[in-house]
C-alpha cells in the first residue's frame, strides 16, 4: 500500500482535503488550547507546513479559529481573523459539537458571521469533538 493510500485510509489525507488546504498555503491558528483536535492539526500541518500564530505579519490563505462558548467575543475574533486574510482566503470556525463543553449554537454563527463581514458556505465534521464552519468574505466585498 502506498503512503498516500494509507493516509486516505486513516482519514488524515481526507481531513486536509475537506479543509481545502494545499501545500505552501499559509495557515494561521487562533484559539489554540489543550482540547483542540490534534489529528486535524497534524493533517493540516503535514499538508501546508507550520501553522502560524495570530501575531504573524504574513498574509494568510486560511485561518483556523478554535472557539468555545465563553472564550470571549466571537464577533471580535472573527474581525481579527479577517485582518491578515488574503482576499480569497477562508476562515474555518471550529466549535465543539453539541453535547460537548463549550458548544456554540449554530444560530449564533449564522447571526454573527454576516455582521463580521463573512458568509458561511458549509459545515464539516472536523473530528470526534469538533465541527467547522467555512466562512468567506462575500465576492463583492473582497480585498483587491
Amino acid at each position: 500500500m502506498s503512503a498516500t493510500a494509507g493516509q486516505a485510509a486513516d482519514g488524515v489525507r481526507s481531513l486536509a482535503d475537506r479543509f481545502g488546504i494545499e501545500p505552501g498555503m499559509v495557515v494561521m491558528e487562533m484559539g489554540y488550547d489543550d482540547d483542540v483536535d490534534q489529528d486535524l492539526r497534524d493533517a493540516l500541518t503535514d499538508r501546508s507546513g507550520e501553522l502560524v500564530d495570530e501575531d504573524t505579519d504574513e498574509v494568510v490563505d486560511a485561518v483556523l479559529l478554535w472557539y468555545r462558548d465563553g472564550d470571549g467575543d466571537l464577533f471580535e475574533m472573527l474581525v481579527d481573523a479577517l485582518g491578515p486574510l488574503a482576499g480569497n482566503g477562508v476562515v474555518w470556525l471550529l466549535t465543539p459539537k453539541a453535547g460537548r463543553d463549550g458548544h456554540v449554537e449554530p444560530s449564533e454563527i449564522t447571526e454573527l458571521a454576516p455582521t463580521a463581514g463573512l458568509q458561511q458556505t458549509s459545515t464539516v465534521n472536523a473530528g470526534k469533538d469538533w465541527s467547522a464552519a467555512r466562512l468567506v468574505v462575500p465576492r463583492g466585498s473582497r480585498k483587491k
